[in-house]
């Protein structure tokens, strides 16, 4: 179910530095900027806490070094937190054994990082099977389940090609294929799509979109790309300098931003893209309308129909029922406002 936590942070810190659990508890685990500059501390990730629920693809964002790919570590426990707690499908991560880490990592936890580290020595089926053969399971099994994954993400026919004989998007492919072998219920994405060129990128944007309608997977994904987090997002979190600074969907990131930060960081980003009917409509209803519009419809995609109107439109929920209206000035307004 959409709305159960699947993975919950709680109070997240990561320091570099000299005994830094010692120096957090002086502070009673919450020292302020000036506290670690004088004490000579590097905070990768300050007091963060957040859930992720289960069949969303949360996006995690933010400059380079603002530590969004070491939090995600710190949720698959790659590496681990100064201080804080992490729940895996209610278990705290962090008191698991390391036996029983290492199972959660091979049956529940599909990971992809920016360098598809594929082994070169192996081709398409072995790379694919290998977290399987890792698993133990026998060469029939493991080969079987993967032939059905390389077919889902398109690689159908390439199973005996090794890795130098791919275009990077084929190689990043496979790299996701070996991660859903294991059938994970959860999805770490670091930058996977960051060393593709522009059309393979949005061509892997669309295969994961793909696989993500037939398999519904809990995903972190991280990204520098605010292009990339609006295509791909259920819901983004904006890290700076180790902080989440705020967590929504990409509309109300770009239309009630927390800080000066995320407003920033999202003033170039077309509002056209982002901003729904329903979220610049009237509550009114009128008779003889122009026309409808659904509520969760862009306003890219329904500006020019409206614009070409004098009148109103109505804004139709999900059971087709009027919620609203909406007409030319509306859509001016969210399209060339500043605020």
């Amino acid at each position: 179910m959409k709305n159960e936590i699947k993975i919950s942070c709680k109070n997240i810190w990561k320091l570099y530095g000299e005994n830094p659990q010692r120096f957090l508890k002086t502070k009673n685990n919450n020292p302020s900027t000036d506290d670690l500059k004088n004490n000579n501390y590097i905070p990768a990730v300050r007091d963060a806490s957040i859930d992720v629920l289960t069949g969303e693809i949360l996006v995690i964002m933010g400059l380079s070094g603002s530590g969004k790919s070491t939090l995600l570590r710190c949720m698959s426990k790659l590496i681990e937190p100064t201080n804080g707690q992490v729940f895996f499908e209610g278990n705290d991560l962090l008191k698991t054994s390391e036996k029983e880490l290492i199972d959660i990592r091979r049956h529940k936890m599909g990971m992809v990082f920016q360098h598809f580290a594929l082994l070169p020595h192996r081709n398409v089926l072995q790379n694919v099977a290998f977290p399987l053969e890792v698993q133990g399971q026998d060469i029939s099994k493991r080969e079987e389940r993967a032939k059905e994954v390389i077919k889902l993400v398109g690689l159908e026919g390439r199973e005996k090609y090794y890795p130098r004989e791919l275009s990077g998007g084929q190689q990043q492919r496979v790299g996701l294929a070996r991660s859903l072998a294991v059938e994970p219920d959860v999805w770490f994405l670091d930058e996977p799509f960051s060393a593709l060129d522009p059309l393979i990128r949005k061509e892997m944007q669309n295969e994961f979109l793909r696989l993500q309608s037939m398999l519904k997977k809990t995903i972190v994904f991280i990204t520098h790309d605010f292009d990339e987090a609006i295509r791909l997002a259920d819901r983004i979190a904006i890290m700076y300098e180790g902080l989440i600074v705020q967590v929504g969907t990409a509309e109300e990131l770009i239309t009630k931003p927390a800080t000066d930060y995320v407003a920033e960081f999202t003033k170039d980003i077309p509002r056209s893209k982002l901003l729904q009917a329903s979220s610049i409509m009237n509550i009114k209803k009128i008779d003889n309308p122009e026309g409808t519009v659904k509520h969760n419809e862009k306003i890219e995609k329904i500006a020019s129909k409206i614009l070409k109107s004098e009148k109103e439109f109505t804004v139709l929920d999900e059971k087709d029922q009027a919620i609203g209206t909406i007409s030319k000035k509306e859509i001016i307004k969210a399209l060339f406002s500043e605020n």
